[in-house]
């Protein structure tokens, strides 16, 4: 199979598909591949070196998008790049079709079999090709929350771990999951009065098992949100709905209430965001105030960590990209139902629940494309 890896486009977006070491076991299991030239600029890695594993350097995305039988990307294809997608090609990457219907018509529209790396599944329910980049935001969205605390940035002039003698911020994350862990791990690490909002019973007894005194974790319900989200100098959005659009917990009414100066840094943007003021941001403009609450919703914080994500993503998705070129795409995904799983759209059809009803398609079991 011919492997295409272009260079992402969207703004301030430096992850690559593949690392020259995924290049070299692809190329180790009989595949070509093609990769557009300076892809691996934003994580230290020449085209020379790209080379050195085996590939072959595309002077632009055209020439990717026309040859490979398989597109392997980080974010979603961007206008330019779905227009340039054929039928039978396969597209893996990150999709987040819910709050996407542009995107979704499109893919609909190229006959491409896209695979999104955020519906594949593994053992227990989890998604194991988001959860390193799940990871790496909730990270991020501390040191973006404390940088947004800043008088400069709109804040309200906070440090997040305060001094002796002056008490530290308030953070309040919604949801337990890999978001909300690691920002809470990066919060407590700082010193910040830190709490958890979660639903379930479980996850709130691993989170008291993990950092103990150190957190309060809180069922979540409507009034509790209200409550915790009020008493907050920062709010991180960590609630996911596996491939639908995230729930609104807070409300324009809610944020209009919220301390002046105080921080929403929503990590769910990419499924739509869980605020109803929050609205995509990039790296170049991250920021915006809205009833004097700064929103920072960059919908690909990894990107600015562009070398960790991508070895990171790269760790996890091998696997499946190897599975996919080695069997052909109807194979893998019967072989894998976890790989099933992560079948968006194909041939003309919406193969993902979640998204079908959240856009208003007609639903396609994919067990149905795969069938010889």
């Amino acid at each position: 199979m011919l492997i295409g890896i272009p260079k992402e486009i969207k703004v301030h977006e430096y992850r690559a598909g593949m690392t020259p070491a995924s290049v070299r076991e692809a190329v180790h299991h009989g595949h070509d591949v093609l990769v557009e030239t300076q892809t691996g600029a934003g994580i230290g890695a020449s085209d020379d070196d790209y080379r050195a594993a085996g590939a072959k350097i595309a002077d632009t995305a055209r020439e990717i998008f026309e040859k490979a039988d398989m597109i392997v990307k980080v974010k979603e294809p961007q206008a330019g790049e779905r227009a340039m997608l054929r039928p039978g090609q396969v597209l893996f990457t990150y999709l987040h079709l819910a709050p996407d219907p542009d995107q979704t018509r499109d893919l609909v529209e190229s006959g491409a079999i896209c695979i999104a790396y955020e519906t594949v599944t593994g053992p227990n329910g989890s998604l194991p090709l988001l959860a390193p980049m799940s990871q790496v935001a909730g990270r991020m969205s501390i040191q973006a929350a404390a940088h947004c605390l800043e008088k400069e940035q709109g804040g309200m002039g906070v440090l997040m771990g305060g001094v002796p003698g002056v008490r530290p911020a308030k953070v309040c994350v919604l949801g337990g999951g890999v978001v909300g862990e690691n920002a809470a791990a990066m919060a407590i690490g700082l010193g910040a009065d830190t709490v958890i909002l979660e639903r379930s019973a479980p996850k709130m007894q691993e989170l008291t098992r993990t950092f103990g005194n150190a957190v309060n974790t809180v069922y979540s319900t409507r009034q509790s949100v209200e409550e915790e989200v009020l008493a907050a100098d920062v709010v991180i959005g960590g609630v996911l709905i596996p491939g639908a659009a995230a729930p609104k917990l807070i409300t324009r009414e809610l944020v209009k209430n919220m301390k002046p100066g105080s921080v929403i840094v929503d990590v769910a943007i990419d499924q739509g965001g869980c605020a109803e003021t929050s609205l995509p941001t990039t790296h170049s403009e991250p920021t915006y105030i809205v009833d004097d609450v700064v929103h920072y919703c960059v919908a690909n914080m990894p990107g600015a960590v562009a070398r960790t994500s991508t070895y990171a993503l790269n760790n996890v998705t091998l696997p499946f990209a190897l599975a996919l070129a080695d069997k052909g795409w109807k194979a893998a995904l019967a072989d894998d139902p976890n790989l099933l799983a992560g079948l968006n759209v194909a041939e003309g059809k919406v193969t993902c629940k979640a998204v079908a009803d959240d856009l208003g398609y007609d639903y396609t079991e994919p067990e149905s494309l795969i069938k010889n």
